[in-house]
């Protein structure tokens, strides 16, 4: 199932893309939280999967965020060896475990919103990355079991303001600017992804390919990414977890993001995403 938000006539509600339609699914999940119908979803999936109606032309709907509330949005570095060779050749250590940082999650925004270029900034840069959607409440999970905690997938660009990244040892403040957190177009259910390692990430600026890899080529794959973060932190239903960028980015390649650019991020069987970067203000 592809679970989405989407706006029709002002107001927002919970759906399902079917083909071309977007499916209401406010009977079956009224609160219009994403975070606590994934929560429900063993429960009411059954219900959700049968609903057929109402029903709307997904193409006159705007597509928000699928989820802006989680409790946790995190992302991890150099997960991508050719990345992290990138970053050795700009001066930076690559670490010898996990390295992760918050994205606060006030930064998400829709799949086709505006991306905002800081007025405090002069270097923004692009990530292309898979997204996991955590469905269950779970701790100290063990890699094998990894997958039974994971609801779906997203397609997400991890925005990094450098010059504010480099300005502290977590990166946080530089992953954090609002809007810098696209992610969408919907949840995919982790059902209909049959190897979440057998996928195409692509990132093209104005048409122009810069990032382009297989999810399988990660230095940590995601259920050692899962069984590595609850060790120390329970998950929860909604929490994002991204799971790294190839090499590329525009920091690497001169490359680095200008008002009036489009950024296009693609993970294949999952879906596209596609951000304008405009001036602040």
């Amino acid at each position: 199932m592809k679970l989405v938000r989407y706006t029709a006539n002002g107001i927002t509600r919970l759906g399902k893309v079917v083909g071309t339609n977007v499916v209401d699914l406010s009977a079956i999940a009224p609160h219009g939280s994403m975070r606590q119908l994934l929560n429900d979803l063993p429960e009411i999936r059954g219900s959700i999967e049968a609903a057929d109606e109402p029903a709307l032309p997904l193409e006159s709907v705007i597509l928000e965020a699928p989820i802006t509330d989680p409790q946790k949005f995190l992302a991890i570095g150099m997960n991508y060896q050719a990345h992290a060779q990138e970053a050795i050749a700009a001066g930076i250590p690559v670490p010898t475990s996990q390295l992760w940082f918050n994205k606060q999650v006030s930064c998400i925004t829709g799949p086709a919103s505006p991306i905002v270029y800081p007025a405090v900034s002069n270097a923004l840069d692009y990530e292309a990355e898979l997204a996991v959607v955590i469905g269950k409440r779970c701790r100290n999970v063990l890699p094998e079991d990894a997958r039974s905690v994971i609801a779906g997938y997203t397609v997400a660009n991890d925005v990094s303001a450098r010059d504010w990244q480099h300005r502290t040892p977590t990166f946080t403040l530089g992953k954090s600017f609002d809007t810098h957190g696209p992610i969408g177009p919907w949840i995919i259910t982790d059902d209909e992804i049959l190897d979440p390692h057998a996928l195409t990430l692509r990132l093209t600026v104005n048409g122009e390919e810069r990032q382009s890899t297989l999810t399988g080529d990660m230095i940590y794959n995601i259920y050692d990414q899962i069984a590595y973060l609850s060790q120390v932190m329970t998950l929860e239903p909604g929490d994002i977890l991204s799971t790294g960028t190839p090499s590329g980015v525009g920091a690497a390649t001169n490359g680095l993001l200008k008002v009036g650019d489009v950024v296009r991020v693609e993970v294949s069987d999952v879906g596209v995403i596609e951000n304008t970067i405009v001036s602040d203000g």
